[in-house]
């Protein structure tokens, strides 16, 4: 039995017990349903509670250890000169006999041995399943009928179903949260490796980035050089572009939509505005690529100037195009919550609309404002495939726009694509910069809060 189909039967049951643990409700009432404490839904939700999430626990736990289990069997069955195999022969061995159990290409013709152990994997997976399925039905029907003989007017259904609600919102909570911690010591312990073995202030204040590291010393290029400014100096120019398109483009478009433009109007524009941000980043790519870039390089040449074909001017430009809804829906957000009193109080005092949006609305609104800006550039900082594709590969430590840069997200990617050794230098650089860069991103999250909290105006 499939984990998908036992999830579909305790669905079921849990169905069943919702239907039984609500008429149940109504027979202990016998009519008077002011004599129950909950609502006879309450009492239906708790049976389905009771029926379904003990069994899902179990499923849920089982799941998670039978692979280990399993393994461990078949490993202790295996003849005693595979068992004496070295760990990274004996993990081939154990891969051969998941891939034949599974129907995969295995790394050599299966001697008997190992087809006995599939063998005897494969008969041990279906125990397992057949247990786990007859376990978890039993535990689904124990639980309802618990629940269901332990159904009186008295009972506290709700406050019941309410805390195991309770309880389900912060197990969520804490799912997201040790993620999020997770990912943080992932990338910290391999970045701390990294360190190891390149200095760390040659890393933050290093001005070239050749992370090219030889397998021979006498070969070119044996010592590699991790300096990470120009990758931040290429990041921060490219973004800097892309917050001079998207900005004023963006906060005009909010103040139109939402202080100028008609209810219909808007109606039509808002969401035509936002198909922006639903485009993949691969398609501006291709735009950028393939249109804005040699406009840029023509158009320059026509005039004398010397422009790359992948130049940062490029990236920044198609980029800031697709932050604009960003910017745009949430600066219309902030300014629609400022309340309607400030501008009928500004008009009626004899300011005009245009006024009344500097002198009341615009500062009334900023707080969310400059939030909204700083959260767009912390989308710009971590844009990949624009950049890929517009400005280039190349870390050059320069100023112009016309030039080809890369980003650190650029970078990351290119260090992690391929069969990499993940204990040189030059693999574990990724981690680095992933770790500098979410600090920079933490950061200006971190402001745009203190500014949103510190100035924002709070009307009754």
């Amino acid at each position: 039995m499939s984990a998908n189909l036992l999830v579909i039967v305790l669905l079921v049951m849990s169905s069943v017990g919702y239907y039984l643990g609500r008429r149940r409700a109504f027979t202990v009432a016998r009519g008077k349903l002011r004599t129950l404490h909950s609502l006879p839904g309450y009492y239906g939700l708790y049976v389905a509670i009771w029926c379904a999430l003990p069994a899902l626990l179990i499923v849920g736990a089982w799941s998670a250890l039978e692979g280990s289990v399993v393994t461990n069997l078949v490993v202790s069955s295996l003849p005693e000169e595979l068992r004496s195999l070295g760990p990274d022969r004996l993990n081939l061995v154990v891969n051969d006999i998941r891939n034949l159990v599974a129907g995969n290409i295995v790394s050599g013709e299966p001697s008997p041995a190992i087809r006995a152990a599939a063998e005897h994997y494969r008969a041990l997976q279906s125990f397992s399943h057949a247990s786990l399925f007859v376990l978890a039905i039993v535990v689904g029907l124990i639980g309802a009928a618990i629940t269901l003989t332990r159904t009186h007017p008295k009972q506290r259904a709700r406050n019941a179903v309410e805390s195991v609600a309770t309880w389900v919102l912060i197990a969520c909570s804490g799912v997201a949260i040790l993620t999020t911690i997770g990912i943080v010591l992932s990338v910290l312990f391999e970045s701390i490796r990294f360190f190891r073995a390149v200095p760390i202030t040659e890393f933050l204040f290093g001005l070239s980035w050749s992370p090219q590291i030889a397998l021979r010393a006498d070969q070119v290029g044996s010592s590699g050089a991790f300096g990470a400014v120009p990758l931040f100096a290429g990041t921060l120019l490219i973004t800097l572009i892309a917050m001079l398109v998207a900005v004023p483009i963006g906060l005009m478009s909010a103040i139109y939509l939402s202080e100028y433009a008609t209810p219909r109007v808007r109606a039509y524009a808002k969401p035509l505005l936002e198909i922006l941000a639903g485009i993949p980043t691969v398609v501006y790519g291709f735009f950028a690529a393939l249109t804005v870039a040699p406009a840029i390089r023509t158009a320059g040449a026509s005039i004398g100037l010397d422009v790359a074909s992948e130049s940062a001017l490029a990236a920044g430009l198609v980029m800031g195009i697709m932050i604009i809804p960003f910017v745009s829906s949430l600066s219309d957000d902030v300014i629609n919550a400022v309340p309607q009193s400030l501008r009928d109080g500004a008009l009626g005092m004899g300011a005009t609309p245009s006024e009344t949006i500097q002198r009341v609305i615009f500062p009334a609104a900023l707080p969310g404002i400059v939030g909204a800006i700083l959260l767009a550039v912390s989308r710009a900082i971590g844009e990949t495939m624009i950049v890929v594709m517009a400005a280039g590969l190349a870390a050059n430590l320069t100023a112009n726009p016309f030039q080809a840069v890369t980003t650190v997200t650029v970078q990351i990617v290119t260090l992690l694509v391929g069969d990499q050794e993940f204990d040189s230098p030059k693999t574990l650089a990724a981690f680095a910069l992933g770790l500098l860069l979410f600090c920079v991103t933490l950061v200006l999250n971190v402001i745009a809060l203190y500014i949103v909290r510190k100035y924002r105006e709070q009307y009754e």
